[in-house]
């Protein structure tokens, strides 16, 4: 074209000779004729047109005497379809169309065209409008295309309503337009796609389906999609009807999520011809749902943090105090000068410390579930009539305290000593509650089942439904949820530890229950605990060997101490020696292990902690039991968790802390060893 721009007579144009031409007309002419694309110019206000290689196909049986023809007299059938654009960039102002229709005659016939186009401006060296471009390219294949698409899916909509029984389902293949719709023969050949599909699988694999085309020759360069594909359909069109959630595409181009589901596609006759997909993109979403599950469990370790300070700044304001009184008693017990009526009190003060220390101790272990619980079969009937005399002390002379107890008896399997404090604890807080003046009342239902308790799922049952009601002013509906937290309490400084109702939670949910609680401001609150039911009565005490034997003190019995801890090692031998009897300390299992060797070694009874590195002493015991069956074994624990999910295995346990008697009372009641067995 640049050769042919050359060669014309251009003086008998309006444009003038070519050596004449102004250079902005140059540089435009330039402009086209070395760009691909297929662009004219129209240049002066005659339009005198001109045009580049790429845009001869256009002109057809026009091309011989288009060059130097003005527009509106080469193109008279599309003139005033694109004349308000013309005249636009004549005035300096540029457009952009996509899909436009126009009529034209370029062979001698009107046909219907569209195209896509830009019009600009050609300015002159001064900045003058003195022509205009027009970039154009046909899409009157890819409309037609698209009407194709979507023709052939309005055909395949009224085919397949007409003859199979799934019309309504494939009314929505068409109708549907947020969901990518696909339909493939047994041959993963494409009967139909809608434009959804079409667009978003050019999008992640970039190829453009359409109808007719095969899935797997559209990814045969792409090895790795071509067999995910293929799972996909391959399930699908063998008839298998499923949904899945997976993610497509290559990880440096787009890889979103989708959520895909296939049915089968039959034929009038009922027979499998093919199968249709449903794709919904649920990337958003699952992003979405990790950000709210990341936010939970923000909120979960937020919380948990939150309940381990509460725990801690309670426990070491409790701890403190308590220790506080042990260290000024000592202090002072010290003092040379000090009468003895002064030393006995403090000496009763330290006692009565380490007492209230145990049972602080007790207290947190049973709201962790964490307690050595001793379990035993008893009448709960029978157990509330004992209760309710004591609890005439504990709740004062103007809390009237109401029992109302069924008939037969009704058999629980718990931890008497902690059942019984958890009635006292639920007592303390209702007379709280009251002010020292009211109504305190216990009922027993049995054969109860348990409901959800704070979102917990109930349970048939059967269960003991202990409850207690009183007059009081009830509790706040935004506390409810908080009252058996550890140390969260309503009273004053001073006037409770917050761990009550903690320990009657801890009790009743390692027991196998749980504890709920009703109130309203004004009307009192009822706590009930739910407790499983055992048919039969408490069983007969089940003595294991030889019967018990006492001893007075010591009476050179020999003992071994197992016990890692330095100090409470050296205390226990020495207490033991004070109170008359043999000792030998063993700092672990193994080095006991030794010291009795296969025979015993003289040994008649062994004191061993339950928490040691290497061998524990539970599995010392038992392999005591195991080689030397006559050997009695005493542990101590002031907590472990294997003594809190299994028992203690049918040993003798003493807890920590223990004071000398407690000790010595425990050793004399085991059976004494045979000598013999020993020798």
């Amino acid at each position: 074209m640049a050769a042919r721009i050359r060669d014309p007579d251009w003086s008998t144009t309006p444009l003038g000779p070519i050596d004449r031409w102004p250079s902005a007309l140059h540089v435009a002419v330039n402009l086209i004729v070395d760009s691909p694309e297929s662009i004219y110019l129209a240049w002066g206000p005659e339009l005198v047109f001109l045009f580049n290689d790429a845009y001869r196909p256009i002109l057809g049986p026009r091309l011989p005497h288009a060059l130097g023809k003005t527009l509106p007299e080469l193109w008279p059938d599309a003139w005033e379809a694109v004349r308000p654009w013309a005249e636009k960039a004549l005035t300096g102002e540029a457009s952009l169309h996509e899909d436009m229709p126009v009529t034209m005659a370029r062979y001698g016939e009107d046909e219907k065209t569209w195209w896509s186009f830009s019009y600009s401006p050609v300015r002159d060296q001064n900045g003058a409008v003195v022509g205009l471009f027009c970039i154009t390219n046909e899409t009157t294949e890819h409309v037609l295309r698209k009407a194709a698409l979507q023709d052939a899916n309005e055909r395949l909509h009224s085919l397949v309503q007409a003859r199979t029984a799934e019309r309504d389902i494939l009314a929505t293949i068409v109708e549907t337009t947020d969901v990518m719709i696909m339909v493939s023969d047994l041959d993963y050949n494409i009967l139909a796609i809608n434009q959804a599909n079409a667009d978003e699988f050019e999008r992640v694999y970039g190829v453009r389906p359409k109808v007719g085309d095969n899935m797997l020759d559209l990814l045969a360069d792409q090895p790795e999609h071509r067999e995910q594909v293929r799972m996909g359909w391959g399930r699908g069109l063998a008839g298998d009807e499923f949904t899945f959630v997976e993610d497509y595409g290559e990880a440096d181009r787009v890889r979103p999520y989708y959520e895909v589901k296939f049915r089968t596609l039959r034929n009038a006759k009922g027979e499998r011809i093919g199968a249709y997909q449903f794709v919904t993109d649920v990337t958003e979403r699952l992003r979405e749902q990790a950000k709210l599950a990341k936010a939970e469990e923000a909120v979960r370790q937020s919380q948990k943090m939150e309940a381990v300070g509460q725990l801690t700044g309670g426990v070491a304001h409790d701890f403190n105090n308590l220790l506080t009184i042990i260290r000024s008693s000592v202090d002072l017990l010290r003092r040379p000068d000090l009468v003895e009526d002064r030393r006995k009190r403090y000496i009763d003060a330290v006692s009565d410390t380490v007492d209230r220390a145990a049972k602080l101790t007790s207290q947190l272990l049973a709201f962790a579930r964490r307690q050595t619980l001793k379990p035993e079969v008893f009448d709960v009937g029978a157990r509330l009539r004992g209760v309710a005399d004591l609890l005439d002390t504990v709740t004062g002379a103007r809390i009237r305290v109401v029992t109302e107890l069924p008939d037969d008896a009704c058999f629980v399997r718990a931890d008497v000593s902690q059942f019984e404090t958890a009635l006292v604890n639920m007592a303390v807080n209702a007379r709280d509650a009251m002010e020292g003046d009211g109504v305190l009342t216990m009922r027993l239902r049995r054969g109860s089942t348990m409901p959800p308790i704070r979102g917990h799922a109930g349970a048939a049952g059967p269960f003991a439904a202990i409850s207690m009601t009183d007059t009081g002013a009830g509790i706040e509906e935004g506390q409810i949820a908080r009252i058996f937290e550890p140390f969260f309490t309503t009273k004053d400084v001073g006037k409770g530890t917050g761990l009550g109702l903690s320990q009657v939670f801890g009790f009743t949910k390692q027991s196998g229950g749980d504890v709920d609680v009703e109130s309203a401001l004004g009307r009192g609150t009822t706590f009930t605990l739910y407790l499983p039911e055992v048919e039969v009565g408490p069983a007969e005490p089940h003595v294991v060997g030889p019967a018990l034997v006492a001893s007075p003190g010591g009476a050179g019995r020999r003992v071994l101490v197992v016990e890692d801890n330095v100090e409470v090692g050296r205390f226990s031998t020495q207490v033991l020696q004070d109170l008359g009897y043999e000792t030998t300390w063993a700092a672990n299992a193994e080095e006991a292990l030794d010291r009795i060797g296969a025979r015993g070694a003289d040994f008649d009874v062994v004191f061993s902690d339950v928490v040691m590195p290497g061998m524990g002493g539970i599995e010392l015991a038992k392999e005591l039991r195991r080689r030397l069956p006559d050997l009695p074994v005493v542990l101590a624990s002031g907590y472990s968790h294997v003594l809190a999910e299994e028992g203690a295995h049918g040993f003798e346990l003493l807890h920590k802390p223990y004071s000398a008697e407690q000790l010595s009372s425990t050793l004399r009641r085991v059976p004494k060893r045979s000598r013999s067995s020993s020798e």
